[in-house]
């Protein structure tokens, strides 16, 4: 556990937040593989302030296992911590600091089986890939995902290391993120009447969402290994208007739609246009044609839900000695492996009950436990 313990102080060093650079990181990480004669490929964002990080370890040719885990991290701003986030500091056999869960804890890990996965006598290939920007949308996995689609042989299983307590992970929700800008027409409030009130409109809107909303609880849409058991749609962002006595002219909302399985998120969004369009732009272009509403797409990512018969089940919960397949209420990058056929399960050391909050941590004993799991995914490969 050491080696782990030491590589995760290294890596919680480097401040990723998702608005930062990871390439510091991604470089420390790269001349760690090179030491022990490990080559990988980066995979650049637009302008080359992140990387994506694939490297490969035994025979190319032969299906192998994917460890997975994000780089980034969520921002500190605001919070109280007891010592400074993008330190590691040890208390009571927990290691505090950025990131420590979700998920350099696990990153860590990987990298501390990196040794004895080259020593080993490997008949598939271990395959390291990180990601950048997986807190802000899933957005770096996509074209590291887009390397291993030209791959000649596809991987038989992906691990993804967000913090499960070391319990295999079968599912979670698909989430669909949106913007609406109404755009109304301003006049004096004394004359209200004569303007299109773009805040009034976008209230309507956000009360057909939560009718929109209501509907999704019925019993027969509801999967009980989910919590809570159906799809939700939530308002969490809203701006509008510049003074009282002035008839806003535009208001914004993001919403998101968090889905089962089951569900296209895209549905009720459509559900959503068809309101608007046949019962609010009609009332609003009475008042002025310049008026509008338009819905643009900030991120989505698609569920994940593998079976608990499935071989890369079975796999993991040998790696990880449990059984106790389960759901997480989060999001992970495991339903875009698993939407290019590769069968994804998530398992990783740390709660996420710690992660996003101050003074986030995780315990030294789930680290050692992450350790044993890798090693038994070596004898996996190995044999």
């Amino acid at each position: 556990m050491s080696r782990s313990r030491d590589l995760l102080a290294q890596l919680v060093a480097f401040d990723t937040t998702s608005r930062e650079s990871n390439l510091a990181l991604i470089e420390f990480v790269r001349n760690y593989l090179a030491d022990y004669g490990v080559s990988c490929e980066l995979i650049f964002n637009e302008n080359k302030t992140k990387a994506n990080l694939f490297a490969t370890i035994g025979p190319a040719d032969a299906p192998g296992i994917v460890l997975s885990g994000h780089t980034d991290v969520v921002p500190v701003d605001g919070q109280a911590w007891s010592s400074p986030p993008f330190e590691l500091v040890e208390r009571a056999r927990r290691l505090y600091g950025r990131g420590t869960a979700d998920m350099k804890g696990y990153v860590a890990c990987v990298l501390a089986l990196v040794p004895m996965l080259v020593e080993a006598p490997l008949r598939m290939p271990v395959h390291i890939a990180l990601s950048y920007d997986e807190e802000v949308g899933c957005i770096g996995v996509r074209s590291l995902l887009e390397l291993i689609r030209h791959r000649p042989v596809k991987p038989i299983l992906c691990v993804v290391g967000e913090p499960t307590e070391l319990k295999p992970v079968l599912g979670h929700k698909g989430k669909l993120a949106i913007r609406c800008d109404v755009q109304g027409a301003a006049c004096h409030s004394a004359f209200a009447p004569r303007g299109v009130n773009a805040i009034e409109y976008a209230a309507r809107i956000i009360a057909e969402l939560d009718r929109l909303g209501e509907t999704l609880k019925t019993p027969q849409k509801q999967d009980e290994r989910f919590d809570p058991p159906f799809s939700t749609v939530q308002t969490g962002l809203i701006s509008g208007g510049k003074a009282l006595n002035i008839v806003p002219e535009h208001c914004r909302f993001d919403f998101e739609v968090r889905s089962l399985p089951s569900l296209n998120p895209r549905q009720v969004v459509e559900q959503l246009q068809h309101y608007v369009q046949q019962t609010l732009l009609p009332a609003m272009h009475a008042v002025s044609e310049q008026s509008d509403i338009c819905f643009t797409e900030l991120s989505s990512y698609p569920a994940l839900v593998t079976a608990a018969q499935s071989q890369a089940a079975q796999w993991v919960a040998q790696f990880c000695n449990s059984q106790a397949f389960g759901t997480v209420a989060f999001g992970t990058e495991g339903g875009l492996f698993d939407q290019d056929g590769i069968p994804t399960v998530v398992c990783g050391p740390g709660s996420m009950d710690q992660g996003h909050k101050p003074d986030e941590f995780i315990s030294l004993e789930q680290l050692d436990g992450c350790d044993r799991m890798l090693r038994r995914l070596l004898d996996f490969a190995s044999h």
